[in-house]
């Protein structure tokens, strides 16, 4: 059974939330504040961690940014909060997806179930190899000739995603859509920025990711051996 935590001040939301989430078969966690949070990521094995901001003690991206160091469990953001620059300092952290209040319950559950199908998905298979640049799919590392290189959550998902369609040109609007999993209103400065990067942290691999001119990105597999001939 899936497990979830969900993190709020306010009583009424966790249990609005916890209703519909075990409405649909999940195992409900509760945290009133970031402290807390912290500790329960610690002990349990989370499919997703539905996090508020605004909490007295200590505020949600704080508690993301401390989770991150010991783990990639998918985080959705709740906040009143309705600003890009939260919005872009969220998915910096690593959140997967930001949600503005007041939000409809089904649809935050329907964000739910599409992280957690997305992330299901990614585990199907082992890893990925290509020449001196490995991606351990279980354990979401990514190795360059054997060193592990550290990428942030919303990094190694775009590299998996590139990797995992392979030799395609993917739109940025489809990047946003399936990695952040909702329509994003803004300019594409998010992924550009992410892509960008990837490829410092990539190094020489880095070639692997063609910019498609005036579509988006691709995983080109063949780039090193076009470059060495």
């Amino acid at each position: 059974m899936n497990k979830i935590l969900i993190v709020d001040d306010e009583e009424k939301i966790r249990e609005v939330l916890k209703e519909y989430a075990e409405f649909e078969g999940y195992e409900v966690f509760e945290a009133d504040d970031g402290f807390k949070a912290m500790e329960m990521a610690k002990k349990y094995d989370f499919s997703i961690i539905i996090m508020d901001i605004m909490m007295p003690k200590l505020d949600g991206f704080s508690a993301v940014k401390e989770i991150r160091k010991t783990s990639n469990v998918p985080v959705l953001m709740l906040s009143a909060r309705s600003e890009e620059y939260d919005k872009l300092f969220g998915f910096e952290l690593g959140i997967d997806d930001y949600v503005v209040k007041p939000f409809s319950p089904k649809e935050v559950m329907a964000r739910i179930n599409a992280i957690i199908s997305r992330s299901n998905k990614n585990e199907s298979q082992e890893f990925f190899k290509f020449g001196g640049l490995m991606i351990d799919l279980d354990g979401r590392e990514v190795y360059v000739d054997g060193v592990k290189i550290n990428l942030t959550p919303k990094e190694y998902d775009l590299l998996v995603y590139l990797v995992a369609n392979k030799n395609k040109a993917i739109k940025r609007e489809t990047l946003l859509s399936e990695i952040w999993g909702y329509d994003f209103y803004g300019d594409d400065r998010t992924i550009d920025t992410h892509i960008k990067m990837l490829r410092n942290n990539l190094g020489e691999y880095r070639e692997y990711i063609e910019t498609i001119r005036g579509v988006g990105y691709k995983f080109n597999e063949k780039a090193l051996i076009k470059n060495e001939d």
